[in-house]
C-alpha cells in the first residue's frame, strides 16, 4: 500500500479501523490461532553500531557486558526447552554488525541452526547484515525465516542509526530473500518517530515483493543508558491502531506483537489481538529485555480462548509477483 492509502486507513474511526482488520484477518487466519516464538540471544553485546534504542551496543554504558558465542550445547538445551513449552519458532540473535562466509562464527552459527533444525520448530535468526553468499549458505543451513526490522521510515531513521543506512538493511532482505527465506520484517513504535514516519515504515515494509512472512510491531522498552532511556511510553491504542493497519495491508503475514508487550494489560494485549496480533514472543526474557511469563501468557489465552499455531518447518517462502518490480531495490 503507498502512504496515501494508509494514511486514509489511520484517520479512520479506531472502531471502524478494527473492523476492516477484523474482516481481512479472518479471511485469511484462524480466527483463534496464535504463533509462539521464543527469542535467545546466542550472543550478547560488544556490537559496534549506534542503535539508539539498544542496550547491546559497545557504545553505550549499562548493564550488558559483552560475551562470546553461547556453546551449540547451551542453545540446543533452550530450544528444546522453548519446543517442551510450546513454541513453535525458536528464534536466535546475535549482537553482530553482520556475518561473513568462511569465518569461524559463521560456520559455527550455522552449525547451531543445523542442530535447531532438527527439532522441528521453525528456525529464525537474526545476525546483521548479510550478502548473497551468507544468505544462500544460511537458507542450506535450515534457516526458516530471516529477521532484519528496518525500525522506522527511510527519512527518521539517520536519526536513530548512523553506522549503516535504511539501503544497508533493504540489500540484506533482497540477498534473505533471493536465497528462499521468509522474511521477518517491522518496525519499533516509539523512537521519537511522528505518525507520518510510522505509515511510511509500513509503506516500505508492504510494498516489499514478496510481502514479510511476519511483521513484528514492537513498542520501545527504554534501555538504560541509550538515547532513547527516557523516551516516553508507547499508547497501547497507537500499537492496536498500527497492527490493525499492518493486518490490511500485508493480509498474509503473521502480525507479530512484539517488544513492549509487559507495559501493557491483559486488556491491551486482547485489543492488539483483536486488531489483527497472531503472534507473540513467548518466555521471559527477550534479548535483553524482560517479557511476560509463560505462566501469564498461558492463563491469556486461555481466558481468551486461543490456541496455539502448529510449527510449519518446511515452510515455503512466498514468491515474488512477477507483475510487479522487485523490491526492495538495491542501489
Amino acid at each position: 500500500m503507498n502512504y496515501q492509502q494508509l494514511k486514509e486507513l489511520h484517520d479512520l474511526p479506531f472502531f471502524t479501523l478494527l473492523e476492516k482488520a477484523r474482516e481481512v484477518h479472518l479471511k485469511h487466519w484462524d480466527n483463534n490461532e496464535v504463533q509462539l516464538c521464543t527469542l535467545l540471544s546466542i550472543k550478547t553485546g560488544g556490537c559496534s553500531e549506534d542503535c539508539s534504542y539498544c542496550a547491546q551496543s559497545a557504545r553505550y554504558k549499562n548493564d550488558v557486558n559483552a560475551e562470546r558465542l553461547m556453546e551449540k550445547c547451551e542453545i540446543m538445551t533452550r530450544a528444546k526447552a522453548a519446543k517442551e513449552n510450546g513454541s513453535t519458532r525458536f528464534c536466535m540473535g546475535a549482537a553482530w554488525r553482520g556475518v561473513r562466509k568462511g569465518t569461524e562464527r559463521f560456520e559455527k552459527v550455522k552449525d547451531i541452526i543445523s542442530e535447531v533444525s532438527t527439532l522441528g520448530m521453525e528456525v529464525c535468526v537474526t545476525l546483521g547484515e548479510l550478502g548473497k553468499e551468507e544468505a544462500s549458505e544460511l537458507k542450506e543451513a535450515g534457516v526458516t525465516a530471516y529477521n532484519h526490522n528496518i525500525d522506522t521510515s527511510p527519512e527518521h531513521y539517520p536519526n536513530i542509526v548512523t553506522t549503516h543506512t535504511f539501503q544497508d538493511r533493504l540489500n540484506t532482505i533482497r540477498h534473505a530473500q533471493d536465497a528462499g527465506m521468509s522474511i521477518c520484517c517491522g518496525g519499533i513504535l516509539g523512537l521519537g518517530e511522528t505518525t507520518e514516519d510510522r505509515l511510511k515504515m509500513l509503506e516500505v515494509v508492504s510494498e516489499f515483493n514478496p510481502q514479510p512472512e511476519s511483521v513484528p510491531i514492537n513498542s520501545l522498552m527504554p534501555m538504560p543508558g541509550t538515547p532513547l532511556s527516557g523516551s516516553e511510553p508507547v499508547d497501547v491504542f497507537d500499537v492496536a491502531r498500527i497492527i490493525a493497519i499492518s493486518r490490511i495491508a500485508i493480509p498474509k503475514a503473521k502480525i507479530r506483537l512484539s517488544a513492549g508487550r509487559k507495559n501493557f494489560t491483559e486488556e491491551g494485549q486482547a485489543l492488539c489481538f483483536f486488531a489483527g496480533a497472531n503472534s507473540i514472543f513467548y518466555g521471559e526474557k527477550l534479548l535483553t529485555g524482560n517479557n511476560p511469563s509463560t505462566n501469564q501468557d498461558i492463563k491469556l489465552m486461555e481466558k481468551l480462548g486461543l490456541h496455539a499455531q502448529v510449527p510449519n518447518p518446511d515452510m515455503v517462502a512466498e514468491s515474488c509477483d512477477t507483475e510487479k518490480p522487485a523490491s526492495p531495490c538495491i542501489n
